[in-house]
């Protein structure tokens, strides 16, 4: 345990983050990365309060919210990590873009851009970095999803 390989874990941890939904795996990935329960915060793209839930329940709903992009790609960068002890938080920016196929996109835009930051909390646990806390700050969006009427 050093700072310079928790420093390299914890970004790790986030590319992890990133592959779930890149990659839709929904099985292995999320007990990597994620602790049970986990406190998520999406107010600023779903207008959810920020929420504790069990794990299951987050993978099952980031389940349904990515299964319908053809691809989606979450670049994370420029993470500023700060590390007490057993505990850290993570900054870092997002460029997240999002592909519906033409069908889903109904002659509208089929391309969905989120630009931000991720500001997520992390506790080391005996199986490494867990993710405890994850939020979003959207700054900017494209083509925002609208709710179905």
């Amino acid at each position: 345990m050093n700072a310079l390989s928790d420093r390299a874990d914890l970004i790790e941890l986030l590319g992890r983050y990133a592959d779930i939904a890149d990659l839709k795996e929904f099985v292995e990935l999320p007990k990597l990365v994620f602790t049970d329960p986990l406190t998520v915060d999406f107010e600023s793209v779903a207008g959810m309060p920020p929420m504790t839930v069990p794990l299951a329940d987050y993978v099952e709903n980031v389940r349904a919210a990515f299964t319908p992009f053809l691809a989606t790609h979450h670049a994370i960068t420029g993470h500023v990590v700060d590390i007490d002890s057993d505990s850290a938080t993570i900054h870092a920016h997002v460029r997240a873009e999002h592909w519906l196929p033409d069908e889903l996109a109904n002659g509208g835009p089929n391309r969905w851009l989120v630009v931000g930051f991720y500001d997520n909390e992390a506790v080391r646990t005996p199986d490494g970095w867990r993710l405890s806390r994850v939020k979003l700050t959207a700054t900017y969006q494209e083509n925002a999803p609208q709710p179905a009427a």
